[in-house]
């Protein structure tokens, strides 16, 4: 007898109803939040380039001075009461999502060290069984050549950890996340 490979079950679409205006976060940073103030849009692309209008992204990152707003986080820093840290969105028709925060602070790594300004990401999204992990980086950022994580990606991929500045917009960055393809995002195994 051969056993044949079935199609896994797609899940999904349903990540919209999920995202109601309640549980949507947009912004990370309240208008008294310290810190550079970010705006950052993410777009979501299947291997074949076309937007995905139905994925949801989840983002958690540190204040301005590198400190999480969360109990496990042992540093002896100020936790800003104007700043959440944490995001979620569904993308939309075109599929982006818009989150408003700050330019995070740098956070401790395991050597020691510090590790270069980032937001840690989930995408979720129809026919992904498991949430994908990854980081966004901000390209040119001095701090990204001292970063422990980034040595560990081959560098003919960490451009795929790069937000981008609009030259035209002050504070307005750009992040790709490509599902696949030959510009897949750099993802996880966390």
């Amino acid at each position: 007898m051969d056993l044949v490979p079935l199609p896994s079950q797609t899940v999904g679409p349903f990540f919209h109803l999920g995202c109601t205006e309640t549980q949507s976060v947009s912004r990370l940073a309240g208008p008294n939040a310290r810190g550079e103030r970010v705006r950052l849009t993410v777009r979501v692309l299947d291997g074949d380039g076309c937007l995905v209008n139905d994925a949801m992204i989840e983002v958690w990152q540190a204040n301005a001075e590198g400190k999480y707003h969360h109990p496990d986080d042992p540093q002896d820093k100020a936790i800003d009461p104007d700043f959440r840290g944490f995001g979620r969105l569904a993308t939309d028709d075109k599929g982006t999502c818009v989150f408003e925060t700050i330019k995070p602070g740098r956070v401790p790594g395991n050597a020691g060290g510090l590790q270069a300004p980032h937001l840690n990401v989930s995408i979720f999204g129809r026919g992904i069984l498991q949430r994908l992990p990854t980081r966004i980086y901000f390209a040119a950022e001095a701090a990204n050549s001292e970063d422990p994580i980034l040595p560990l990606v081959p560098e003919e991929r960490r451009h795929t950890l790069m937000a981008h500045s609009d030259l035209h917009h002050t504070g307005h960055w750009h992040f790709d996340v490509h599902l696949s393809g030959k510009d897949e995002t750099v993802f996880f195994d966390v």
